[in-house]
């Protein structure tokens, strides 16, 4: 941090100078006293520090949010006597003092509308007049206790007042704070959220290039590092009470920055794509305090980035990026995570057992939603997201992929723009990175099939004459222009419904193409290469045909 400033500057040079001489815009047609606004010798009110001015009487509408463990009150003690004029209620020459209201030049009385003007509405204002004690910080987790709590900033009482971070006689640093807000130095004080040493909300030097929003428009900064906290929040008038953020929309306050003009990556053009995730759908659905299995459909990009954790590390564990760190989840086992530490944990929140998770595409023969039971290791087939695969033998497989190896979601499910990481969006239907055709009848390419290709070598699939001992993919795919959905599941297959003997190799037929026959409708597998078929498709009975 860097080291605190002596109070120096003289009032007299400050917007609380509201005499004549004053260089402020609200200042009072010709009375030359300048302590006399705040104070005065005689006829004071009780308050201290001989108070010239009336208690504001008002009733407070206060800070409220799930995530503070603070009791804030009715503004008291010193916060008070600043109300007494930054509520809008009291003239501002209205003292104790004089018989008459002193003037103001502009016909002003009250405070102006404005950022100064914080109304008798303080929800979206920092909370005040609350117990700051070793406890509170125990409880929250992330405030400094108070018995390490370094000046300037003081409690009052044991409480968070607004002199705790304004000192009204001294505007060295601006709006009369104790300390800078460069990079948050003022913040920091008291709040030492987890992860923030290392995510790049506190280290990017990144500049706004002069295009779209001013993202730091109530701020005289200019980097990413130096706005830190005020990248996202502000203390006073915020746009969005209950955390205080810039603008009530969720997704707003993250793309005023992650749209290409101070971020590299313009993830705001993925949201405009048709496949996204929705995330101007919903506002204030999403609570940081929510079970991490969401109960009701949503998403936010706070859903899946933690702003204060999150990182530019190309992983913080095995299965995640960085910029998951500090996420909760979901684990293989349907439990609830405080920290991810594969990136398939996150997408279990909304995926895999939430009451509201999205349907599936296709309409299978065994109908499964939860993709958390479809990749689980112990199924008779599944691509290996969580471990690797059942199959010892997958000749097709591109290097360096091979039966042992593990794969991400998102190395399916993300922006078609290979430049940009994560399913934000995409031009392919279920925010595909490539192309993945399933329709009737499909005319087989690289394009067609690109999402399959991109790991499976397309020579391996349509030439090789070893499957099954004879290329049955090419006479489906290529021959008969049937696409790989029809007859394979792309997730898995849950071990409560499928068996080894019929659903090895993610083999759950499409029914709405694939139809019994008076056998049924059944693949079974004979081993290695070799397996039969029971079913009807395109007008042509396979009752059964046989692959050995």
């Amino acid at each position: 941090m860097l080291s605190m400033a002596i109070y120096s500057q003289s009032i007299v040079n400050s917007k609380h100078n509201l005499s004549v001489s004053g260089p402020g815009d609200i200042k009072a047609t010709s009375e030359s006293e300048i302590c006399i606004f705040c104070h005065t010798p005689h006829q004071s009110s009780p308050r201290k520090p001989l108070w010239n001015r009336q208690d504001p009487g008002s009733v407070y509408e206060i800070y409220n949010t799930s995530t503070t463990d603070a009791s804030a009150g009715q503004p008291d003690g010193s916060s008070v006597l600043c109300l007494s004029c930054h509520d809008g209620t009291i003239a501002l020459g209205d003292v104790l003092s004089r018989a008459q209201p002193i003037e103001f030049s502009g016909g002003i009385s009250v405070m102006p509308p404005g950022t100064s003007n914080l109304t008798t509405n303080l929800s979206d204002d920092h909370p005040i007049s609350f117990i700051y004690n070793s406890s509170l910080a125990a409880s929250d987790g992330e405030l400094v206790d108070p018995s390490a709590l370094s000046a300037p900033v003081k409690l009052e009482n044991q409480k968070m007042q607004c002199t705790s971070c304004h000192e009204p006689h001294d505007d060295t640093f601006g709006m009369f704070l104790v300390a800078t807000r460069s990079n948050s130095e003022l913040c920091l004080f008291c709040h030492q959220k987890n992860g923030w040493s290392l995510t790049q909300h506190n280290l990017s030097n990144a500049t706004w290039n002069g295009s779209g929003n001013d993202p730091w428009f109530h701020t005289p900064y200019t980097t990413v590092a130096e706005n830190a906290c005020e990248n996202c929040h502000t203390p006073h008038n915020a746009g969005q009470d209950s955390r205080l953020t810039n603008y009530q929309a969720e997704e707003n306050n993250c793309l005023d920055c992650h749209n290409g003009n101070v971020a590299a990556s313009d993830v705001q053009a993925e949201f405009a794509k048709i496949y996204r995730h929705r995330v101007y759908s919903y506002t204030l659905v999403h609570d940081p305090v929510e079970d991490a299995l969401v109960q009701t459909r949503h998403v936010e990009c706070v859903d899946c980035h933690n702003p204060h954790y999150s990182n530019s590390s190309s992983s913080f564990s095995p299965q995640a990026s960085g910029a998951l760190a500090g996420v909760r989840g979901v684990n293989s086992a349907g439990n609830s995570i405080s920290i991810v530490q594969n990136e398939y944990e996150l997408c279990y929140r909304c995926h895999a057992d939430s009451p509201d998770k999205p349907g599936s595409p296709t309409t299978r023969q065994i109908a499964q939603n939860n993709v958390r039971l479809e990749f689980d290791p112990a199924n008779p087939s599944f691509h290996p997201v969580e471990s690797a695969g059942r199959n010892s033998n997958v000749p097709s497989l591109i290097s360096p992929l091979s039966e042992s190896s593990t794969i991400y979601c998102s190395d399916c499910h993300a922006s078609d723009n290979t430049n940009i990481s994560g399913p934000h969006g995409s031009v392919y239907p279920h925010i595909l990175k490539f192309n993945y055709e399933t329709g009737t009848r499909v005319s087989e390419s690289f394009q067609s099939y690109r999402l399959c290709y991109e790991c499976h070598d397309r020579n391996a699939i349509i030439n090789r004459n070893d499957d099954f001992g004879q290329n049955v993919h090419r006479k489906h795919i290529v021959e008969e222009d049937i696409p790989c959905n029809q007859c394979h599941d792309p997730h898995g297959i849950s071990s409560s419904q499928g068996t080894e003997a019929n659903n090895t190799h993610l083999i759950n037929f499409n029914t709405q193409i694939v139809q019994s026959t008076s056998g049924g409708l059944e693949f079974v597998d004979d081993g290695i290469f070799a397996g039969r078929c029971y079913l009807r498709c395109h007008g042509k009975n396979h009752n059964p045909e046989s692959y050995n």
